[in-house]
């Protein structure tokens, strides 16, 4: 069995941590100091850099032929109470509405629908760049793609050539939720396996698309499931050096089949990131998505680890669906300010982290001002009387 001293050895030497340590840190009771060791390696690949984006998301339809368990948002068929199915013209007017202040990145992710052909997202692709030549199109989720290639007959390779040729740039990380079986069978047993999922990002890598990660965490798995899970990227990116970013998300139980669970606490979402940090050696970068754990932890977690808060969203609902409380969407301001009184300094990135603009350091961070001046403002009125 390690010890903290041990792993701190191995962190400070380079070396890479193995399953027993990440097993360790997550059961080791001064998150504190699981946190600083997250910290030191975060720093010392990005310093202060905090990245962030102008994003946007879509989705398009929540039809879906799955039945996950954990899922708020989906609905089972086209005319169910609830169920939507974007005209091409009113998603695209989501982009066109938005030009004035247009974002850098649109995200997609969907359910799985039975009754669209597959024309019908290579025109949504398709429409977005008309609109805007140089969006970044972030669409669909490995899973989807899995769902393409059996619904429509194809390959993966088939899928994704004529995705890329409609103008598709990179995929999201959703959909791994937690690949063992044990747990996958069943929380998500009707849709990619864990092992489908990690085939068709190893297909993007190979055909030159740079793809996220994501893990599920909170609900029924155990903290061998999530080193398992963490343990299979880490082994598909030593292959294919093809992610980007990982991003735990916290699940949410409300609206969907395991409602009856508590949803994962602030201590769990730090630890988790915490841990991914040290674990995942090989990804550059473990994001902190405030969607899931609120913009405040997620500002937490810039000091456990994370060193990215994703972006403004601006319309979010899978999330919202299961009952967050985190906001649909957050001002450019708003992630300045966030990062700044961290500590940290905004970087604004592009999707695959090229920089566009680096915002100088805070003097001071804007909550520490606030107090300053209040104090000042106060002491004048003791003055006064």
């Amino acid at each position: 069995m390690p010890t903290l001293s041990d792993i701190e050895a191995k962190v400070s030497r380079g070396e890479r941590l193995v399953t027993e340590d990440a097993l360790f840190l997550f059961n080791h009771p001064d998150l504190l100091a699981v946190g600083q060791l997250a910290n030191r390696v975060r720093e010392a690949k990005h310093g202060d850099r905090t990245y962030f984006n102008k994003n946007m998301r879509v989705e398009v339809t929540n039809v879906c032929v799955a039945s996950c368990l954990f899922c708020s948002f989906a609905k089972l068929e086209e005319g169910s109470p609830g169920a939507h199915t974007m005209k091409l013209e009113e998603a695209w007017r989501e982009l066109e509405t938005r030009m004035d202040d247009p974002p850098s990145e649109i995200h997609i992710v969907n359910g799985l629908h039975p009754g669209l052909p597959f024309s019908y997202y290579e025109d949504l692709i398709k429409g977005f760049k008309r609109i805007k030549p140089d969006i970044h199109m972030k669409c669909f989720t490995a899973v989807e793609i899995h769902f393409f290639a059996q619904h429509y007959k194809m390959t993966y390779e088939q899928v994704f050539e004529k995705l890329k040729a409609a103008g598709l740039d990179s995929l999201p990380g959703g959909g791994a939720e937690i690949f063992h079986p044990e747990v996958r069978s069943r929380i998500s047993d009707d849709k990619a396996t864990g092992a489908e999922w990690l085939e068709v990002h190893r297909i993007a890598h190979r055909m030159g698309l740079r793809t996220n990660a994501t893990m599920l965490f909170g609900h029924i798995e155990t903290f061998e499931h999530r080193v398992d899970h963490m343990q299979r990227l880490r082994d598909l990116q030593d292959e294919t050096k093809g992610f980007q970013a990982f991003i735990p998300l916290a699940f949410h139980p409300d609206g969907n089949g395991m409602k009856n669970l508590p949803a994962p606490t602030a201590i769990d979402d730090l630890r988790t990131i915490a841990v991914s940090r040290l674990f995942l050696d090989n990804f550059d970068h473990v994001k902190a998505y405030w969607v899931s754990s609120t913009p405040d932890v997620a500002q937490i977690a810039l000091r456990f680890g994370a060193d990215d808060l994703d972006g403004t969203i601006v319309h979010e609902t899978i999330y919202q669906a299961a009952g967050s409380t985190s906001p649909q969407g957050l001002s450019y301001a708003q992630l300045v300010r966030l990062i700044r009184e961290a500590g940290r300094i905004p970087v604004e990135r592009d999707t695959l982290y090229n920089v566009v603009k680096e915002h100088p350091r805070a003097a001071m961070p804007e909550a520490a001002v606030k107090v300053k001046d209040r104090k000042a403002h106060l002491h004048v009125i003791g003055g006064a009387s």
